[in-house]
């Protein structure tokens, strides 16, 4: 099982701490670091950065939002940088929710999601193959654009720069079944979300029999300290946040995935008190035990004990979200 540091979206502002924590996870040998975007800095700017920082260590997106760029405006993202890394990036891409493409974005959340995706992907791979001009008769997206209020003046076309791999890694954030198995099919990995090696049942049977070389790659908050309960809750205001707050009471795809986990009781009184601004009572209503199953907090010897929990699933990258270079240390030695 490799390592990669996951160092989210910015918040207010830029982390000053982001890109020492990159240099740091590559001099520790992790495989890879990712960056990711809400409503405000974008993945790819950053990614860049670190990019122009590092020598060795692979870049990835979890996850660049489709609906914040057309398929080839990513694929153009992505070559770019892969050129510029010299064949390091690994692009992760994920459909967000209906409050953040329609609030956010202003454009519709696909009635299809799964056919908005393999869409999506399947425009990204015509770039990146460059096999002939880009073309797709799709339900959601035409190249070229065939709706009435065009010119109808599109030509087809073809990157006018040769991407450096036809073969750059997709990966896909997923977290139902339908969308998981489709993943197995069309990508070249899964960045699952909220993994627990305990309760593999959310994944297991859409997982059951993956090509070869998927990628597997779940995010984990890792942090090395003697007080459990206290580490756990970054852990639980990141639940709060997301099963409350990251979707409407009506459809979020976080909370359903929190419930398919067992906790639907816990996961539907987390939505209720967020939505109705208790937001403090509803990070206190996150279970400890749904927090720490998913996460890597304690003590070193308790971190070592579970780690072989996930050495013994499909997980082939463990994607550690780690506030500081002593959890990354602890974390590399123990997997090496």
């Amino acid at each position: 099982m490799r390592l990669g540091l996951a160092l989210g979206y910015w918040g207010r502002g830029p982390s000053a701490d982001h890109l020492p924590l990159a240099q740091e996870a590559e001099r520790l040998g992790y495989h890879s670091v990712w960056t990711a975007e809400s409503w405000g800095s974008d993945v790819f700017t950053p990614l860049t950065w670190i990019a122009a920082h590092t020598t060795r260590i692979r870049l990835g997106t979890a996850v660049a939002q489709m609906a914040a760029r057309s398929p080839t405006t990513t694929a153009m993202h992505a070559l770019t940088l892969d050129h510029l890394s010299g064949g390091r990036m690994m692009l992760g891409l994920g459909l967000s929710g209906p409050q953040v493409v329609e609030g956010w974005y202003g454009r519709p959340f696909p009635k299809s999601p799964l056919t908005a995706t393999r869409e999506y992907v399947d425009v990204v791979r015509q770039v990146l193959r460059r096999e002939g001009p880009v073309e797709l008769d799709g339900r959601f997206h035409q190249h070229p654009y065939r709706g009435e209020d065009g010119t109808g003046l599109g030509k087809p076309l073809k990157p006018i720069t040769h991407p450096l791999r036809a073969d750059l890694p997709i990966l896909l954030g997923a977290e139902g079944p339908k969308n998981i198995a489709q993943t197995t099919r069309i990508a070249d990995g899964c960045l699952p979300l909220y993994w627990s090696p305990t309760r593999p049942g959310a994944y297991e049977a859409a997982l059951s029999d993956l090509p070869a070389d998927f990628l597997v790659a779940p995010m984990a908050h890792v942090r090395v300290c003697d007080d459990v309960a206290k580490g756990l809750l970054p852990v639980k205001a990141m639940l709060g946040f997301y099963i409350g707050g990251m979707g409407h009471a009506a459809r979020n795809f976080h909370a359903d995935l929190m419930a398919r986990m067992g906790y639907e009781e816990e996961a539907r009184l987390i939505q209720e008190l967020f939505l109705a601004g208790h937001r403090q009572e509803a990070v206190l209503a996150v279970p400890d035990a749904f927090a720490d199953e998913i996460s890597l907090v304690g003590p070193r010897e308790r971190i070592a004990e579970r780690l072989e929990l996930w050495r013994k699933g499909p997980v082939t990258d463990l994607l550690a979200l780690s506030p500081d270079p002593h959890s990354l240390r602890v974390l590399a030695e123990l997997n090496s």
